[in-house]
């Protein structure tokens, strides 16, 4: 499918979207986006007069009061910004005064726990290529990143570690990732729940999931270009590793991150429709709403090319 999935912007259902979002809230399946800072969703999620200054867009309006309306239509947002850095009370303050009180947000967890070796690129300095010392630091973990987030506990529903894809000077097998992974998830501050995903498709074993499973910690059923296929993960005996479930439905298999970037942006429409991985999300929303089970699905542009109408295709 090329062009946009609705032609006016006013076609796009936002009341309609937002109204099934909150009554499959009201059953605990949060789903939202990964992010939401994204000009494309105008006309869609976003009123383009909200954001006006002496009569013409502002980008720097939109990017710091943008939240607000995110949240008149969805419940919930993976904050994958923390990936990057560990934020500063006064940042997370910030933030939280923009959502209302029955939003709930997941954040990945700084790169600094959950990177082993960092890679060979500018953006690391003097780090780049090394070895990482903070890496599954619970000590650090806890100070730097838990602790300025529990004054915000209550609208914090997940804390996701998103590990990439480990080479075998990190780790030769799942056992070793595994005997590390363990006793840092045994420390786990118990004021969040927690969820764990990898990018190794050789890691998802009985080990990895045992190891998960010992301590009420979701793995994420993760879309991506190297792992297997959603239904895959899901077929995966062992893979309810908790008593909520996690999914985060980012890139098509085989499809290169930079080239989902290349392909979508700025993310106005839907260009590349996946049905097996709405079908696999669709199960999931089945099996939450049958078991009784919380569930966090986000949906990121780059899985189709724009995730408002992904969404729609979810909920009708």
């Amino acid at each position: 499918m090329v062009g946009p999935l609705f032609e006016e912007p006013d076609a796009f259902p936002r009341d309609h979207l937002a109204d099934r979002l909150r009554q499959l809230a009201a059953r605990n399946i949060w789903i939202g986006g990964s992010s939401w800072k994204y000009e494309g969703w105008l006309g869609q999620v976003y009123r383009r007069e909200r954001y006006l200054t002496r009569g013409r867009f502002s980008k720097k309006l939109f990017e710091a009061e943008c939240l607000r309306e995110y949240s008149e239509v969805f419940p919930t947002v993976c904050g994958d910004f923390a990936f990057y850095q560990f934020p500063t009370p006064e940042f997370w303050s910030k933030l939280f005064g923009q959502a209302p009180d029955h939003f709930r947000f997941a954040f990945k967890v700084p790169e600094q726990i959950t990177c082993k070796v960092f890679p060979a690129h500018a953006r690391y300095g003097a780090q780049a290529g090394r070895e990482n010392e903070a890496f599954l630091d619970a000590h650090v973990f806890e100070e730097m990143f838990v602790r300025p987030l529990l004054p915000h506990r209550r609208k914090t529903a997940l804390l996701i570690f998103e590990f990439g894809a480990f080479g075998r000077r990190s780790f030769n097998d799942v056992s070793e990732f595994v005997d590390r992974l363990d006793p840092f998830l045994a420390q786990l501050p118990p004021e969040f729940r927690y969820a764990v995903e990898i990018r190794n498709p050789g890691f998802l074993e009985k080990d990895y999931f045992s190891c998960l499973r010992a301590h009420n910690v979701a793995h994420v059923y993760n879309a991506w270009s190297k792992m297997p296929e959603l239904r895959q993960q899901m077929a995966i005996a062992d893979s309810a590793t908790a008593d909520f479930q996690v999914c985060r439905a980012l890139l098509r298999h085989g499809r290169a991150y930079q080239e989902a970037v290349d392909t979508f942006a700025p993310y106005r429409e839907v260009r590349d429709p996946n049905p097996e991985a709405r079908e696999s999300m669709r199960v999931l929303i089945g099996r939450a709403r049958e078991n009784r089970q919380f569930l966090f699905l986000f949906v990121n542009n780059r899985l189709e090319g724009n995730a408002p109408s992904t969404i729609l295709s979810l909920v009708e």
